[in-house]
């Protein structure tokens, strides 16, 4: 029977019923791409039709913001599940200086325990000991001692940022192997797979790849000084047992997005009464981009690939039947080498002057000074400056004075920012992509690791070595290392593309909110964002 005028009409105009918010799901899966920024993320998003063609059809900030300066893994890292920026997490650069430390090497590595007797920043013991914050799943297993926190990842530091200070499992890449750091930890079947697996890939070497015509419409070969042969149209092969190599292809991503779905398997992530937290670290695209650069055809095919990995990842979590939600990002962009910008138009893109690597300043700064001895310490050519531990008195003030006059008179040297005035600077706040120079400096100063200057080169200056092999990098203040894409995406549920400028200390209190877990006031630096379905105003 139809229905009547009358109920049709009284349907029409009757109150909407209260939406019924869904509940929280019972399993976080938060994925970083390293080096994935926006720029790339825009220009591809159109040719994804797997994984990320699906999270893509979720709630998509296109302006996601790291939103300091140094934007480098650990920094980056340190920022998405802290809600907290770097001036706040303590995790100002991937390596700083300690001139107070008793190692003759005053490096620190951002995730090491330097008080373990033997220990350098290059060969260190991996630690969360400088995160000075909880991580979201930290703050989970406190609400919830069932909650389990697990982080796996292709570099140390992502999975250590990631999974902070109190984690049920934790695993990384080694360089041979996914090894932890956790000494309670008992080593799953998961991991013991997934290394034998990892070893035959390496031991068998890989084809080339097959490119796509868009993908074979980014190659160009370009021969670059130091370079062993032309790359630009490489097809991510490999020869047998060629293991560095390895994390540069698509099998070293795929091997720890399919150590990540057996841990799920494993452990049952998400099943139990309490919600559970996997951090997944990608770092393929960020070896791939180092190596490569991040415009030619490698980078099509990685991206074509982990697109196709991460679909499969997904079809895993769909078939064991729990209810979870992803949350995406990248810990920072990058910038490509000068001769491919110059080809593209960007007439200012150049190689980094030698003059600027820290060895040829101290120098040039000790003839000026009329001193043998050391005057700064650096990582590298841009970024913290550090002073000699031995440098007192009017003779630091000279000495600082003598090196900030040094870096502004370099044309390729945009700004120099002493450490007052960095400190006297207010913390950042507003639309991340309206902050001056200095905010966003100000975003990853910390009063006892960050250096007594701070510089920043001029946009389109690549400060990769050559001679070691890089020739893309990343690092900078400008928006094209800070930009990255923010999504969040559960199963059934439809979201929208915003332009909105946020930043990725927004996504842990966003997701504290999904899972219905109380912050205190000002525990982040971020804020929740109205994601689909909307869960900030929970009641």
């Amino acid at each position: 029977m139809r229905k009547s005028i009358f109920c049709l009409l009284a349907a029409a105009i009757a109150t909407p019923a209260a939406a019924q918010q869904p509940e929280p799901p019972k399993l976080l899966v938060v994925i970083s791409v390293d080096q994935l920024s926006a720029d790339l993320f825009d220009e591809y998003r159109p040719h994804f039709t797997g994984g990320l063609a699906r999270l893509a059809t979720g709630t998509v900030f296109r302006n996601g913001f790291q939103s300091h300066a140094s934007t480098e893994t650990c920094p980056g890292h340190s920022t998405i599940l802290t809600g907290r920026r770097p001036a706040s997490t303590g995790i100002v650069a991937n390596g700083w200086q300690n001139p107070k430390s008793p190692r003759e090497s005053k490096g620190v590595y951002c995730a090491e325990d330097e008080s373990v007797p033997g220990t350098t920043s290059s060969n260190y013991a991996v630690s969360p000991l400088h995160l000075r914050v909880p991580t979201l799943g930290e703050l989970m297993k406190r609400a919830w001692p069932a909650s389990r926190n697990v982080a796996v990842a292709g570099k140390d530091r992502s999975a250590v940022m990631m999974g902070g200070h109190v984690a049920d499992q934790r695993w990384y890449w080694s360089g041979k192997a996914f090894v932890t750091d956790l000494k309670t930890a008992a080593t799953p079947q998961s991991v013991v797979r997934a290394n034998a697996a990892a070893a035959r890939l390496i031991a068998a070497g890989s084809s080339p790849l097959a490119a796509t015509p868009f993908c074979a419409g980014k190659a160009k070969p370009y021969a670059l000084s130091g370079r062993a042969a032309p790359f630009g149209n490489g097809a991510l092969g490999r020869a047998p047992g060629e293991a560095p190599l390895f994390r540069a292809t698509p099998q070293f991503d795929a091997t720890t997005l399919a150590l990540a779905a057996a841990l799920v398997q494993e452990m049952k992530l998400g099943t139990g009464a309490s919600p559970d937290l996997l951090s997944v670290g990608l770092a393929g695209t960020d070896y791939v981009g180092h190596t490569y650069g991040p415009g030619g055809q490698e980078m099509c095919l990685q991206l074509t690939s982990l697109d196709r990995d991460l679909g499969a990842f997904l079809k895993v979590l769909d078939a064991s039947g729990v209810d979870y939600a992803v949350a995406l990002t990248a810990d920072h962009g990058g910038l490509d080498f000068p001769e491919r910008l110059r080809d593209r138009g960007v007439a200012a893109a150049d190689w980094v002057d030698p003059a600027l690597q820290p060895n040829a300043v101290d120098s040039a700064l000790r003839k000026r000074l009329g001193t043998h001895a050391r005057i700064v310490h650096a990582e590298g050519p841009f970024g913290d400056i550090y002073l000699d531990q031995a440098l007192n008195g009017p003779e630091r003030t000279r000495a600082r004075d003598a090196a900030a006059a040094f870096y502004r008179a370099h044309p390729q040297v945009e700004a120099v920012f002493t450490s007052e005035e960095i400190a006297a600077a207010a913390l950042p706040s507003g639309s991340p992509d309206r902050w001056p120079l200095l905010q966003r400096v100000r975003a990853s100063f910390d009063a006892e690791r960050s250096g007594d200057l701070y510089v920043v080169l001029k946009p389109q200056i690549t400060s990769a070595n050559r001679s070691k092999g890089s020739v893309g990098t990343h690092g900078s203040p400008w928006d094209y290392d800070r930009r990255v894409p923010i999504i969040f995406w559960r199963p059934g549920f439809r979201g929208a593309t915003a332009a909105t400028a946020v930043e990725t200390a927004d996504i842990m209190p966003t997701l504290a909110a999904l899972i219905e877990l109380p912050l205190a006031a000002g525990a982040t630096d971020g804020r929740c964002l109205e994601a689909t379905p909307a869960f900030c105003t929970r009641p």
